[in-house]
């Protein structure tokens, strides 16, 4: 329970922002799940054309701090690995 007008705002903003934060963490997630199931697919334009598109995705949350760059930088790296495996395999 807040005892001031100010963390009375505090706690409003902190409901908002999770929800945008959630919101975000999901839309990650899918795109993720995106390049994912195009690399079981096994045709490795599709694959690379699914990491195009959602590379920018990854990279947007990382500028807002949902997840930190490194992490962001690492999965998309190993995405990158596989979908050049797929393409090389073809």
């Amino acid at each position: 329970m807040a005892n001031t007008k100010q963390s009375a705002k505090r706690a409003r903003k902190s409901i908002d922002q999770r929800g945008k934060n959630v919101s975000l963490r999901t839309a990650l997630r899918t795109a993720i799940k995106k390049v994912q199931v195009a690399l079981g697919t096994g045709d490795a334009a599709q694959a690379s054309a699914a990491l195009n598109a959602n590379a920018a995705t990854i990279d947007r949350t990382a500028s807002r701090g949902i997840i930190h760059k490194n992490k962001a930088a690492r999965q998309k790296s190993r995405l990158a690995k596989k979908v050049k495996a797929l393409s090389q395999k073809s």
